[in-house]
């Protein structure tokens, strides 16, 4: 069982490397074209947090034998918080403020959580505090999509949902679901079993609008008050993109 464990969380290192470095197509495109488009900077800062909580649960004085955790998780904080700073350099001046102060809260809410952990809590109680933490924000990171995938549904279009990211997405989070189901650790189990059946539902919205990238985004963009709410440019921003980004 330990031999099994330990297989499936060298396949969920490989799978999550993977998902860490899909976003480089999205993120060439960026740098490219100076511009952040309609793509959200939402999840790589969510999925930023999700990494350090989940590296520091994987230490041996927090959660012992979860080694595997850690070594990918700090890899995938490192990724993270380069496109992170990448998307905020290219963004548009509010999109730029926005996902600038939900970094620095992100930061913060980490820096709370090991504080907390390290100097008030021992034992389970440090468990399970770190645990609940990195399970919460774990389901967070795998729910940012959402915004995409409700963009997605609206336009008809995967144009802004990447197809690597999904793929990963829900072989990331089937290998390390089996992996906390053999360790009996429902903190790495439930996250990621969310995380498997959500990337499950991108592919298959992939597979039934893969067709049409981005003909019918120009006749069907969402609306001002659903622009600030996924993230997105507001239609007299993406007329003024390039003037706007990269200054």
């Amino acid at each position: 069982m330990d031999v099994l464990k330990f297989l499936f969380g060298i396949f969920g290192n490989a799978t999550a490397l993977f998902l860490f470095l899909s976003p480089t197509i999205t993120f060439r495109r960026i740098i490219q074209k100076r511009a952040t488009e309609q793509f959200s900077g939402i999840p790589y800062v969510m999925t930023f947090l999700n990494c350090l909580l989940s590296a520091w649960y994987g230490l041996p004085f927090v959660s012992p034998n979860n080694i595997l955790v850690t070594t990918i998780n700090g890899t995938g904080a490192v990724i993270e918080a380069i496109y992170v700073l990448i998307f905020i350099f290219y963004a548009p001046k509010r999109e730029k403020v926005k996902i600038l102060g939900l970094f620095i809260f992100v930061l913060s809410v980490f820096s709370v959580v090991a504080f907390v952990s390290f100097f008030a809590l021992d034992g389970s109680g440090r468990t399970l505090f770190c645990g609940l933490a990195a399970t919460i924000f774990s389901i967070v990171m795998y729910g940012s999509p959402l915004a995409i995938m409700r963009t997605v549904v609206k336009t008809k279009s995967v144009e802004f949902m990447p197809f690597f990211l999904s793929l990963f997405v829900f072989l990331c989070g089937t290998s390390w679901f089996v992996y906390g189901l053999l360790g009996h650790d429902p903190f790495v189990a439930v996250p990621n079993g969310f995380g498997c059946a959500l990337g499950a539902l991108q592919l298959i919205l992939y597979f039934i609008y893969h067709d049409n990238k981005g003909g019918d985004t120009k006749q069907q963009q969402p609306g001002a008050e659903d622009n600030v709410e996924l993230g997105l440019e507001k239609p007299h921003q993406s007329k003024k993109a390039n003037g706007v980004n990269g200054v």
